[in-house]
């Protein structure tokens, strides 16, 4: 037995199953989004399902008193084999504030997250549409007709690509948007967003949208045979039921296909790559940092200073700037000598 498998006589027979529940339970005061508990749930069930493998027992029978830092090592690392670095970094920082609930409820003696290794990550780099008029030939291809689908809905899809291009709202935050989202009179509109860290935002409207999204909800009357209430979803199915997940990356990602877009969009980003444009947009046309950061919801300034560091026309104006460009600009500019 090695030393870090020392069981001390204090720590609790809890089944961790029950100690997960109880974390989830404690976690809904704070009003988290309804998706971060739910990859909460997943990342934890799913690494207790690890562990219980490698202790050759069901899930249900793993107490608190089991989870060593060796048996964590052994877990994560089967955990990681076929996952992405940042999904093994999210649920790593997922387990480490379960063992700091576990700590601070003295259900556990300490945390063993430290010495269970996590991936490294690239640095985040913005991933926008490829191509200036990107945006431009999606929007126009949803305004022009109907995607190919078994029951077509033009005025929705047109409405939620507008929507995430021009307000950069991540997945969860578009699907938890309610009627009552909308606010103020016509023309000055308002999007309250419920956003990471139970943070909340006011995004402005401008006319063209609300346009749109008026266009959606009237259609969507009419299609269903009622006007929805204020606590209804906004962003609904073809079934009326409220669009999920799964269902905005099928629909974004077939009106990239529509559009003849599709190869224009970075390999892992669908919805994200509209934010992302968003952003990058707002910062080669000149927005601060601090109103990137107050716009996309961010909580640190650092990931709003990405897009203002890597748009695509400072680049350009740095490459511009590039003294041997000046000395080929003169050669190509000067009238060739005549010959013969």
């Amino acid at each position: 037995m090695t030393a870090d498998d020392t069981r001390p006589a204090a720590r609790t027979t809890m089944r961790v199953a029950d100690a997960i529940d109880e974390y989830l339970t404690a976690r809904q005061p704070q009003k988290p989004s309804p998706h971060t508990i739910a990859a909460y749930r997943r990342d934890l069930h799913t690494l207790l399902d690890h562990l219980a493998r490698a202790e050759r027992c069901r899930p249900e029978r793993l107490h608190l008193a089991d989870l060593t830092p060796t048996l964590l090592r052994h877990a994560f690392a089967a955990f990681a084999a076929d996952r992405a670095p940042t999904s093994v970094t999210r649920a790593w920082s997922t387990w480490n504030g379960f063992f700091g609930f576990l700590v601070a409820h003295n259900l556990t003696d300490g945390n063993p997250m430290p010495a269970v290794p996590r991936p490294r990550t690239k640095p985040h780099r913005p991933k926008p549409l490829i191509g200036e008029d990107t945006p431009e030939k999606l929007l126009a291809a949803l305004a022009a007709g109907c995607r190919r689908a078994r029951d077509p809905w033009p005025q929705r899809d047109f409405a939620v690509l507008a929507l995430a291009l021009l307000t950069g709202l991540r997945s969860a935050e578009m699907l938890d948007l309610t009627i009552d989202s909308l606010g103020g009179r016509p023309g000055e509109r308002r999007i309250r967003v419920h956003g990471k860290g139970d943070t909340t935002r006011s995004l402005p409207i401008e006319p063209p949208l609300e346009a749109l999204i008026d266009d959606y909800l009237a259609s969507r009357a009419a299609r269903f045979g009622r006007t929805p209430a204020g606590g209804d979803p906004l962003l609904v199915d073809n079934r009326n039921n409220a669009l999920r997940r799964g269902g905005l990356q099928y629909l974004v990602r077939q009106c990239y296909k529509h559009a003849g877009v599709n190869d224009r969009v970075a390999r892992g980003t669908l919805v994200h790559a509209l934010r992302h444009t968003f952003a990058t947009r707002l910062a080669e046309d000149g927005a601060s940092v601090t109103e990137i950061m107050h716009l996309l919801g961010h909580a640190a300034i650092t990931s709003s200073q990405t897009y203002i560091d890597t748009t695509a026309a400072a680049q350009r104006d740095a490459a511009r700037s590039n003294r041997t460009y000046t000395a080929l600009r003169d050669l190509t500019e000067t009238p060739s000598a005549p010959t013969g």
